[in-house]
């Protein structure tokens, strides 16, 4: 069976953006925080088990279609943290305006662990279980090639920098942050930019204007643009000015 993407009517998406489900806090770092881990914490308020270490990096999973919700809970299964995106989407319903929650990028798992994790987890003989499709797989850095096969492309990995900037924006809760293609987006001189205020404070990503709208675009990697709702002028300044 398919996964529904849908979640219930004004779901609580914590546990699919990258936060703990007991802390009622925002996203502050996606070092920090686990889908997985407990909230066990040490003399300096931090898990144990969510220090930065060196040996771990995001890598892009891709996901078989319709399965983003089998993958999240294989990948936690086997004590790794990862991140789902959540989308969060005004429908009419009867009449009334309701909020749902779905997966922003279907097609996608963020799994933070080293490069040994990430190949155990891909060998694992569980993951071709259901009607013989493969649950995950890499995801390929195209624009770079292996030093020991020139003629492949490595596994994407994406910077912790990126990664923090990219989990603050998709975790806040507005139904206006959307994804976006290449091809409904016009950039405003590609200006790169940071948002001073309001609630995207501290995003930062390239002015652009998509339906008639000024927003700011984040750029993950080549096909993964996700853009915020309105941003003014006056909320934000030239990156390299910041």
């Amino acid at each position: 069976m398919e996964d529904n993407a849908k979640q219930p009517l004004m779901a609580d998406a914590s546990l699919y953006n990258g936060l703990p489900t007991d802390t009622g806090s925002s996203c502050p770092s996606a070092r920090l925080t686990s889908c997985t881990p407990s909230i066990s914490k040490n003399k300096g308020g931090v898990s144990v088990e969510n220090v930065p270490n060196a040996s771990r990096q995001w890598f892009v999973l891709r996901v078989s279609y319709g399965r983003i919700i089998k993958a999240k809970a294989f990948v936690e299964a086997k004590g790794l943290e990862c991140y789902v995106p959540m989308r969060y989407k005004e429908v009419k319903k009867q009449g009334e305006k309701r909020v749902i929650t779905e997966p922003l990028l279907p097609s996608f798992l963020f799994v933070h662990a080293s490069a040994e994790q990430i190949d155990s987890l891909l060998q694992d003989k569980n993951i071709k279980t259901f009607e013989n499709r493969t649950l995950l797989s890499y995801y390929y850095d195209h624009t770079s090639y292996c030093k020991n096969a020139p003629t492949k492309n490595p596994p994407l990995i994406i910077s912790d920098t990126a990664m923090d900037n990219f989990i603050h924006l998709t975790s806040i809760h507005n139904s206006h942050i959307i994804p976006v293609t290449s091809e409904n987006i016009k950039y405003k001189l590609g200006d790169e930019v940071v948002i001073t205020e309001g609630e995207f404070k501290d995003i930062r990503g390239k002015v652009a204007r998509i339906a008639g709208q000024q927003r700011v675009v984040v750029e993950l990697f080549d096909g993964c643009l996700v853009a915020t709702a309105y941003v003014p002028k006056v909320a934000m300044i030239m990156y390299n000015r910041y």
